[in-house]
């Protein structure tokens, strides 16, 4: 496993169940995952000792961070089966290898430009405006975007981003947002889980809702389409596919080479959950049924939460205030310190009545401080 955040511990401990041992690459000495793998190096992602290490150890390799260079898969892939592929992952890290590709295969995606210089902002179409200007790498929850009403304040931008390539997106009138994870076997066959309804704050996914208060035909047309984007990347593993619904219609926002956080109600409400599937994807195993046996809502644990009484010194929240709740299934994710917007955990109510269980899980995230605001 090349990275050793929260997806990756949820990886590991799903290939334990399965019976494998599993070794973690990452730098950070105190990542969940590396805590509880077989083996942690302790690494860079260039590093060739290290690579080389892993490639001795292991029988195939999988990423759980679609940042970790695709010239580190492509390096693995001569001595061992890496899922998903460098040329995958080198399309979902780059959001301008990303808008080519939907463009060039035909999915629904906002309008954009590429953005390399301040002469293609002082030339962009006036139609992206207002937009997104959005770096093309490194950029998630909600970092290295901001929103900008013109070209004056777009230039204004992208010398914030020390001129690094960008993306200039039109800002769409979102009715809301969905999102489908799926993964996608050797062989081609494809298994979806039910689409969730996803609301963000400040960038970040706050709560994830299944099923997705859409028709049936507009979540059907997002699995379709997500299943597409997996065929033409020829993609194996779990994929998350994030979409924007402007006006009733679908527009791919973007892909995820990996588990993704609105799939974390699969580990509580799924006959199997994506982290399994992303094993089995790795090992040529059949794929798992993806079918919910509940409606589940998800809510984000972010580190503001330990904050909450004083700005200058962290606190553990209070968990049995959540643990009170029927049918709340809590998830931490070992790591070393809290910090504001930084992923610390999740938990999940399932239940038969999709209402009741957004009810029970909106009082819970209340209860232990999280404001609706």
């Amino acid at each position: 496993m090349l990275g050793g955040g929260q997806l990756g511990r949820f990886f590991v401990a799903a290939a334990h169940e399965m019976g494998y041992r599993v070794a973690v690459l990452d730098p950070d000495p105190h990542s969940p995952a590396g805590r509880i793998a077989d083996h942690h190096l302790i690494a860079a992602w260039d590093d060739q000792d290290a690579l080389n290490r892993l490639a001795e150890l292991c029988v195939a390799v999988t990423t759980e961070f679609e940042n970790v260079p695709a010239d580190t898969l492509a390096y693995l892939s001569k001595f061992v089966p890496v899922r998903p592929g460098a040329e995958a992952v080198a399309i979902c890290q780059n959001r301008s290898a990303e808008k080519g590709f939907l463009k060039q295969h035909g999915f629904p995606h906002a309008p954009y430009a590429d953005i390399r210089s301040e002469d293609d902002v002082r030339n962009a179409n006036a139609g992206l405006f207002p937009g997104i200007l959005k770096v093309a790498r490194f950029g998630y929850d909600g970092k290295g975007q901001a929103r900008v009403t013109d070209r004056d304040e777009a230039l204004v931008a992208y010398r914030k981003f020390k001129n690094e390539p960008c993306v200039l997106e039109q800002m769409l009138p979102l009715d809301y947002e969905v999102s489908v994870v799926l993964a996608r076997d050797e062989a081609g066959k494809v298994k979806c889980f039910p689409t969730a309804e996803n609301s963000h704050r400040h960038g970040i996914l706050d709560v994830s809702l299944v099923p997705a208060r859409s028709s049936g035909c507009l979540t059907g047309n997002a699995e379709e389409v997500a299943e597409g984007i997996a065929q033409k990347m020829g993609y194996v593993g779990t994929l998350g596919v994030e979409f924007f619904v402007v006006r009733g219609q679908l527009y791919v926002n973007e892909m995820a080479p990996r588990p993704h956080n609105s799939g974390h109600y699969t580990l509580d409400a799924c006959v199997t959950d994506q982290f399994e599937q992303q094993v089995r994807a790795l090992c040529g195993l059949p794929l798992g049924e993806p079918r919910a046996h509940s409606a589940a809502a998800m809510v984000n644990l972010l580190g503001d939460l330990w904050y909450l009484d004083d700005p200058n010194h962290s606190r553990e929240p209070d968990w049995a205030a959540l643990l009170n709740v029927p049918n709340l299934k809590l998830h931490l994710y070992g790591k070393h310190h809290a910090r504001p917007g930084r992923k610390m955990g999740h938990f999940t109510v399932i239940g038969s009545d999709p209402a009741e269980v957004q009810k029970s899980a909106l009082a819970a995230r209340r209860a232990i401080g999280i404001s609706d605001e």
